[in-house]
């Protein structure tokens, strides 16, 4: 029974652990209770008497959260001993009717900022309410856990100023006042704006200084230069030279522990400021950590002051700010508590932080929360504690704590200073969060060099004044701004009115001045210049054509030297203006007193557009009642002239040279932001060089400019018109850049069909204009394909689209065209000398193949005279030397010939005869390539070649003819007659070594022969030889025994040479590395000769070749 009651009361304290003990923040739904819970808690309530009688109150655990472990100087302040006092006294005190058991738990803290919020999110179940965290890189994300959980969260570190916003953060308060609010306080009472901060490298230090300055920040200030460093010297060095580079830094906030209580890092920063003279005065060093706790100053020995008179130099310039103990100080306080036994009596003063009163005090202000939240008759839910921390008092670890009605603690602060000899550390001002003011304690604040830093502008710190970097207020700003617009704006009136002025002057004095006069210019039409016109016959007789005046019908007569002085009227434009001719466009005639300011405007951009597409503008001429502009003379007249003119052949090239030449100069003047407005074909010229321009451009500025009185154009005038230009009320004076897209189009139709606009329809001029104003339908230019190709019509109906901003601009006009031509050049000078470049590379591409054929011939010739004649002693005859007759001392000649050779060609056919030379010999030349010896000639059925010569090879000319004969006489073994394969072909040879004389013999057919006794006796030696024999004289033997290269040689015996005698004579009939199969020579009968073939032999094959021509027969 009892077994079951405890499982049940296990099932229903898991069931109530994980239903009942969930913060409800929003309405939720629990699941019914264990089957049978009922009976269950009616038994435990009744068992549960006794215990309720010994126990009648709850638990409440503060998690008490910090670097305790990985940061020995936090673990001075030992949180265990401070928060088992508080608790201590919490639970005793009987003010304090809790109705619940205070407890405490200590949670470690990581070091890196991502572990310790880690580990945070794992501290839920630990505790009721949590004090901390102590490294603000985390309080925002603590705090929402807090606030999710519903756990209070107070903390004495978290500067963050996010935190103040109570709406988001419901269960986060501070047990002592942010260190932002004391710090804004000193700046604003020392103006001081201007802050840095050094932190150290520990993420906890880090992530203080960045929250610091963001808060600081967060009040308008300039917290320029935030920087870490290590505890190594050059990281320290480099830290503060950050700090003494930035601009007016008067405050650098040291967030880092503080020297006093052991911050080894702050000595060396300080130390290292003193050496780099940053505490001369100029900055004031902040302790970040001395806010965070109270710092006993009264009769107070610091070793690291009395023992390091380097540091006590630099702690001049530290201003220590902390908490203020009235009554009692913390070491007092401390000694009291170890007095009553508290605290164990080992521990000294000196090993133990200041910041163990800071956690005892708040320890027992979340006490004094809770106090509040039973005294309410709520429920102690994290929310309900914070609200309830709001206007408490009670005396905390060594000095009294208060707060006012948000929750914001009221504790005083002092400001403590050094004089920089002695070590005591002085209360100078008294900061009072209440009052919101810095209050002087009659002792002024010692700075080095008795000055302190100079302080920022006021405007700093009013809330809502806009403040710059230099602390100037913001109404001197205005005032000096607006003075120095005014000056601005009067030295641009003044240089505007100085540089109109010289332009105007300009305009008609200097090199580059643009109005003309009768002084500047000679017209040929006397009327208009009292000066005689005197040319060169040269200069006049290029001159074949007159340009055409841009808005009448083009003049195409020539003129001579002989109509020049008694000039009529329409030749009245032309000029000469600095040597060269020009050409004047008249102005409508009027009363022309001064040139406007607009017309000037129009002047200067007219003066600064060059471009060879584009006529060059010379200048206004302005006298006697005539105004007209002047431009270069084109000697080729109009596009329209040039169209007209028959004799003038213009192919498809010639075309797109002239139209590519107008789209790139509209295009320079569309860039330029230059719009034409009266573009067509009469105001296209074309120079000699074919080179058409742009002309009249600018034209209509003038005439506004200058206000002309509006004269409706011709209907002849407007067919190059856009449509929506047309609709106008002045079609003459309006203009666009898109309008000149739609002129360009009809140009084109122009020049692709060489005829007017619109010459394919039967209309006239207005009835054309008619049909274009009023469109839809649509009334353009018709344009077969046989005229161009599609590509450019196609581009020339996008150009005349009725939509104006379908249109494409001159940009996309120009690659199009580009692409048309694929890419090639279409000006015609550069036409014309593109062809000149095909033809001269054509020419030289035929000269090179001429030069290779000329090369493979010669190769082959030189090749036909080596193989008719020696190497060397061809290339003497190549460059047409003489071949002397030479004496060699010692060769070896080589003869042979067929054994029968007279029957065989008696019984075959010539051309058999020659088949069977042909292939013996060209096996004979096979083999001789092998092998050092030259081919002198073949007679007949006679083969004779040398070695030694005409190249000498010492004493190798016997080797390299002997096993040249070898090779022959193994190949002669297998070797069959094609018309006679059944007839053998023997061959005898013979070989003699001795002194020879070679030379070239004859003019015609040259031979290169051999002359001498030697070639005699060789011949002896072969026509005494037997066949399949290779016969050797005595000399050739000898040479080749003394070799001793394993040649075979025998002695046959002697033999009567001719011319000789007898003579002992050899037989050479192996080689020791000679492993081809050498013919077994014929056994001669008694009788026989060795110089014929057998009669047998000679039988069988014509009684065979009789049985083939009788069995052809009867086929």
């Amino acid at each position: 029974m009892l077994r079951q009651l405890y499982q049940l009361h296990s099932s229903l304290h898991e069931w109530a652990s994980t239903y009942l003990t969930t913060p409800v923040l929003t309405e939720a739904k629990f699941p019914s209770p264990p089957h049978g819970a009922w009976l269950l808690w009616f038994l435990l309530a009744c068992l549960s008497v006794p215990c309720a009688a010994r126990s009648t109150s709850t638990v409440f655990k503060v998690g008490v959260v910090g670097p305790w472990k990985c940061d020995p100087l936090f673990a001075k302040a030992l949180p265990q001993t401070a928060a088992q006092l508080a608790v201590e006294r919490i639970n005793n005190d009987p003010s304090l009717s809790l109705g619940t058991t205070f407890e405490y738990v200590i949670i470690d803290e990581d070091c890196q900022t991502s572990m310790a919020l880690k580990g945070f999110l794992g501290h839920y179940a630990r505790a009721n309410a949590f004090l901390g965290p102590v490294n603000p890189g985390y309080c925002d994300a603590a705090s929402l856990l807090a606030n999710n959980w519903n756990k209070a969260l107070f903390s004495w570190t978290c500067v963050n100023y996010e935190l103040d916003d109570r709406s988001r953060h419901l269960t986060f308060a501070r047990t002592v006042p942010s260190p932002t609010w004391v710090l804004l306080s000193l700046v604003r009472h020392f103006r001081w704006a201007h802050i840095g901060i050094i932190s150290s490298a520990e993420d906890v230090w880090v992530d203080t200084g960045s929250k610091v300055a963001d808060a600081l920040r967060s009040y308008g200030l300039p917290v320029t230069t935030v920087v870490s460093t290590d505890k190594d010297p050059a990281s320290i060095r480099l830290a503060l030279t950050r700090v003494k580079r930035a601009e007016n830094i008067r405050m650098v906030i040291l967030c880092m522990h503080s020297v006093l209580i052991g911050g080894h890092i702050q000595r060396l920063l300080l130390e290292t400021a003193l050496d780099m003279h940053l505490t001369d005065g100029s900055l004031v060093f902040i302790p970040y950590d001395t806010l965070l706790y109270s710092l006993p100053y009264r009769d107070v020995r610091y070793p690291a002051l009395i023992n390091n008179g380097k540091l006590r130099r630099a702690y001049d310039a530290v201003l220590t700010v902390t908490m203020d103990s009235e009554e009692n100080s913390f070491y007092k306080a401390y000694q009291k508590t170890v007095n009553v036994g508290g605290v164990p009596r080992h521990i000294k003063l000196h090993q133990i932080s200041p910041l163990f009163g800071t956690i005892y005090s708040s320890i027992l202000f979340m006490a004094n929360a809770l106090q509040n939240v039973r005294d309410a008759g709520e429920w102690r839910s994290g929310a309900n504690l914070v609200r309830h921390s709001r206007n408490m008092a009670f005396y905390g670890f060594s000095q009294r704590v208060r707060t006012n009605g948000s929750g914001a603690s009221l504790l005083k602060y002092v400001v403590l200073d050094t004089d920089g000899q002695s070590w005591p550390l002085l209360p100078t001002h008294c900061v009072d969060l209440e009052a919101g003011m810095v209050m002087s304690l009659g002792r002024s604040i010692h700075f080095p060099g008795g000055v302190q830093p100079s302080p920022d502008s006021s405007c700093w710190f009013i809330p809502g004044t806009l403040c710059t970097g230099g602390g100037v207020d913001p109404f001197h700003l205005i005032i000096v701004f607006l003075c120095i617009l005014l000056t601005i704006i009067f030295s641009s009136g003044l240089y505007y009115c100085i540089r109109r002025r010289i332009n105007q002057i300009s305009l008609v004095r200097g090199p580059d001045k643009i109005m003309l006069t009768l002084a500047d210019v000679i017209f040929i039409n006397p009327s208009l210049s009292n000066k005689k016109l005197s040319l060169d016959e040269s200069k006049v007789g290029d001159m074949r054509r007159k340009p055409s005046d841009t808005d009448r019908q083009s003049l195409s007569t020539p003129f001579s030297d002989s109509t020049v002085t008694p000039a009529t009227y329409a030749n009245s434009n032309i000029a000469i203006f600095e040597g060269d001719w020009a050409w004047m466009k008249r102005l409508p005639s009027g009363n022309f007193k001064a040139i406007t300011p607009q017309t000037s405007d129009v002047f200067e951009l007219m003066k600064d557009i060059r471009h060879e597409n584009v006529n060059l503008f010379l200048g206004f001429f302005l006298d006697c009642g005539v105004f007209g502009i002047m431009t270069e003379y084109c000697s080729r007249s109009s596009l329209q002239d040039l169209l007209s003119n028959s004799d003038v052949k213009l192919d498809w090239m010639f075309k797109t040279s002239l139209l590519l030449d107008l789209i790139k100069g509209m295009k320079y003047l569309h860039l330029r932001g230059v719009c034409h407005g009266r573009l067509k074909s009469r105001n296209c010229v074309v120079d000699g060089r074919f080179v058409l321009k742009l002309t009249d451009y600018g034209y209509n500025k003038i005439l506004m400019a200058q206000r002309f009185p509006y004269e409706d154009p011709s209907a002849e005038e407007l067919l190059w018109t856009a449509p929506e230009i047309l609709r106008s009320p002045h079609p003459g004076l309006c203009g666009t850049q898109l309008g000149d897209v739609y002129s360009f189009a009809i140009i084109m139709q122009e020049v692709v069909l060489r005829g007017p606009p619109f010459c394919m329809l039967d209309l006239s001029a207005e009835d054309v204009i008619q049909k274009v104003r009023n469109s839809p339908p649509l009334c353009r230019p018709v344009v077969s394909p046989d005229h161009a190709p599609l590509e450019c019509i196609q581009l020339m109906k996008q150009c005349w689209n009725e939509q104006a901003d379908r249109r494409p601009h001159f940009n996309d006009i120009f690659d199009q065209f580009k692409n048309i031509n694929k890419g090639r050049k279409t000006n015609i000078i550069d036409s014309m000398l593109r062809m000149l470049e095909q033809y001269s590379s054509n020419l030289e591409e035929l000269i090179r193949e001429r030069t290779e054929e000329l090369e493979i011939e010669k190769l082959k010739t030189e090749k036909l005279l080596t193989q008719m004649l020696p190497p060397s002693v061809a290339d003497v005859l190549k460059v047409g030397g003489t071949v002397e007759p030479e004496h060699f001392e010692n060769v070896t000649l080589y003869f042979s010939d067929i054994v029968g050779f007279t029957t065989i060609s008696a019984n075959s056919e010539p051309i058999e005869v020659v088949d069977l030379l042909n292939d013996l010999y060209t096996l004979f030349d096979a083999i001789i390539g092998n092998h050092d010896v030259y081919k002198v000639e073949t007679i007949g059925d006679a083969y004779m070649v040398a070695s030694g010569l005409p190249v000498p090879n010492g004493n190798r000319h016997a080797a390299e003819i002997s096993s040249m004969a070898l090779d022959i006489l193994s190949a002669v073994g297998t070797f069959k007659m094609r018309h006679m394969p059944d007839v053998p072909v023997r061959i005898r040879i013979g070989l003699h070594s001795g002194p020879c004389v070679a030379g070239v013999v004859g003019l015609t057919m040259p031979r290169y022969c051999l002359f001498g006794d030697t070639v005699n006796t060789a011949s002896r030696m072969e026509s005494t030889g037997m066949p399949y024999r290779i016969h050797l004289s005595h000399s050739t033997a000898k040479i080749l025994v003394d070799l001793r290269e394993g040649y075979q040689v025998q002695l046959r015996g002697k033999t009567e040479l001719k011319g000789k005698g007898m003579e002992e004579t050899y037989w050479l009939v192996g080689r020791d590395s000679f492993t081809k199969p050498l013919p077994v020579p014929p056994e001669l009968k008694s009788g026989k000769m060795a110089h014929g073939l057998q009669m047998e032999e000679i039988n069988r094959h014509k009684q065979k070749k009789a049985e083939q021509q009788l069995a052809k027969k009867n086929k």
